[in-house]
């Protein structure tokens, strides 16, 4: 019942045709990256490279690139825990189906880790040289490890039952790192790690760590699960690959995944930090230079038949894409036992995750009232932005679901056009300013830094979307070739961004003081200001991309016909979006031509990758 290790999952897909052996050598600089991210475009298989230049072990990537095979690797456990998910919102669901007991007490026994003397991780030792040396992109500032699954127990409470288990890069060469000795560890906001810094900060003393890289693939993903609070990482990677995980307990050091492929043991100096990146990230843009903690590696274990998982990052949607989708395919249930009066969340992928969070709320608070406005959406909406991951979230739009009780929040265009029926630009605009966000946006004021916005419509529709842009539509001096993005959304091709960081721009501000709000282009209720209407409009894709990542509300946001009373920001017009690209941006990603030029020679007859490109 399911896998124990990576290799048995490799012979497994190989056996079954989802996997494909690259035999030809291949370098891991660039061209592994550039193929893993064809492939997985192309929905083709998992990859095995087993000549990897300059590296003693085989690569396997696009190992979770399509929802199909991910569901293939658990097939022997999602039943248990969809029915452990049922459960949780509806505990009386057992008596309706007592034949589940049998299965679920086999799972719950999956969830307490077993602790062992020894494991194949322990076999064999290597260095950091001797690792594959992964550069996705061309102004990575180093190799990386795509796929870490990074280990800590707390300092103060050691032990498995206090354990993290998270994904956070690790530069393993390249700028200030000494050779051999020194990597990289970049983690970033509400992640697990920190408090087990936090706690070694406070000791003064270094936090010993465990890097572990392969392992049964079900310790991936329980790296990348969003769970509550208190539930282990370790726990749920035994429930969903169907067996108790072994762990190799060290007295006075972390325990070691006994059949992880590689292990990174080192420690952390709580005051130490060291420039790391670039790299490019699930942004689509590059994550720069910037200072964190340093993982002093002391040795590095390998089992005899390791194999080096990875995957490459960078627009999305990418492989990790999906295991966003896997994630809300698991936990999309109980969004309401979590959240109250929430019926569902979607943090859209193709603009980053991050940036663009829809949700679809309830308005119980005043059922008598009419018209419906935003009431209880509003409490439902701080509550999102309290939870977790979820209070990353940039521009948050949230919908009554009482008012389309069909609305679908994967119907993006249908989604839109419900919200901008209904909005009210003068009451649904609220801003949270000077705050968080996600560490790999460089829209706001500075690292980790930046502004929010909430924008929730109830009630019934106050507009026709135009869907089409009018003949004749004139534009002020600086902007022009008007196209439609989505019915109501115009997008506008401004002058090249000029001003200082955390400046509103003049240009804009111009833009909407040449209409008042009887104007006709107020049909259209959203405008948004790119560099390129054209690439912006021509795709939904595109869309979400440009106007979510390369806008910082508080300070992006304008609008025609504004009012401020009370410090309630809104406008009586359209409301207006600035998301050219600025100064103090990230640069996006481009891949590199001569690469791709030799991945399209691979390509052809006769060639490696024929049939899965």
């Amino acid at each position: 019942m399911g896998y124990r290790n990576l290799a048995a999952a490799v012979r497994d897909l190989e056996a079954t045709g989802q996997l494909r052996r690259i035999e030809a050598e291949v370098s891991p600089e660039l061209e592994v990256g550039s193929i893993q991210r064809r492939v997985f475009q192309a929905g083709g298989p998992a990859l095995l490279f087993t000549r990897v230049k300059g590296c003693d072990f085989p690569m396997l990537g696009n190992l979770f690139g399509t929802m199909e095979r991910t569901r293939y690797l658990f097939r022997d456990t999602l039943a248990t825990i969809e029915r452990l998910v049922a459960l949780k919102v509806s505990p009386g669901e057992l008596r309706q189906h007592p034949a589940w007991v049998p299965g679920l007490l086999r799972g719950v026994s999956h969830l307490f880790p077993r602790k062992v003397g020894r494991g194949p991780v322990l076999e064999r030792t290597t260095t950091l040289d001797r690792l594959p040396q992964l550069k996705s992109w061309p102004q990575d500032g180093g190799a990386f490890i795509t796929l870490p699954l990074v280990y800590t127990e707390s300092p103060a409470r050691p032990g498995l039952a206090r354990a993290n288990l998270g994904m956070y890069r690790v530069q393993i060469s390249g700028g200030a790192y000494a050779p051999q000795r020194e990597a990289g560890m970049h983690y970033q906001l509400h992640r697990g790690i920190g408090v087990h810094h936090a706690e070694a900060i406070a000791s003064g003393a270094p936090l010993r760590v465990n890097v572990f890289v392969g392992g049964p693939p079900s310790l991936t993903l329980a790296a990348v699960m969003p769970l509550p609070e208190g539930m282990s990482e370790l726990a749920f990677a035994g429930l969903l690959g169907g067996h108790r995980l072994p762990m190799v307990v060290i007295p006075g050091r972390p325990a070691i995944a006994a059949e992880a492929d590689f292990c990174l043991v080192g420690t952390i100096d709580p005051q130490r930090t060291l420039p790391e990146g670039p790299f490019g990230d699930h942004l689509g843009y590059y994550s720069l230079v910037h200072d964190f903690p340093v993982l002093q590696v002391e040795q590095i274990y390998h089992r005899r038949d390791a194999i080096w998982p990875f995957t490459t990052v960078g627009r999305p949607p990418q492989e990790d894409t999906i295991f966003g989708n896997f994630i809300h395919e698991l936990t999309a249930p109980l969004i309401a036992s979590v959240l109250p009066g929430v019926a569902a969340v979607h943090a859209v992928d193709v603009a980053g995750v991050h940036p663009l969070l829809l949700a679809l709320g309830s308005e119980r608070y005043l059922s008598y009232e009419a018209p419906r406005r935003p009431r209880e959406l509003l409490s439902q909406a701080n509550a999102i932005l309290g939870q977790g991951q979820l209070s990353l979230a940039k521009f948050l739009f949230i919908a009554a679901r009482e008012d389309a009780p069909e609305l679908d929040l994967h119907d993006l265009p249908g989604f839109f056009r419900h919200l901008l029926q209904r909005v009210d630009w003068r009451r649904d605009l609220h801003f949270q300013t000077a705050t968080t966000i996600d560490t790999l946006d460089y829209s706001g004021s500075g690292l980790n830094e930046g502004s929010k916005v909430v924008i929730a419509a109830a009630g019934p529709v106050l507009r026709t979307l135009p869907e089409a842009v009018p003949p004749g539509l004139t534009l002020p001096l600086g902007f022009g070739r008007p196209q439609l993005a989505l019915p109501g959304i115009l997008v506008v091709q401004g002058p090249q961004h000029s001003m200082p960081r955390g400046t509103q721009a003049t240009e804009v501000e111009a833009f909407c003081a040449a209409f008042d709000a009887q104007a006709p282009i107020n049909d259209f209720p959203l405008i948004v200001v790119v560099d390129d209407s054209a690439f912006t409009a021509a795709t939904l894709r595109n869309f979400l991309w440009v106007t979510f990542t390369r806008a910082d509300p508080a300070v992006d946001l304008y609008g025609i016909g504004v009012l401020q009373q009370n410090k309630h920001w809104g406008c009586r017009g359209a409301l207006v979006i600035d998301a050219r690209s600025k100064a103090h941006h990230a640069p996006p990603l481009e891949e590199d031509e001569a690469t791709e030029r030799r991945i399209d020679e691979m390509a052809v007859a006769g060639g490696m990758l024929e049939g899965i490109v």
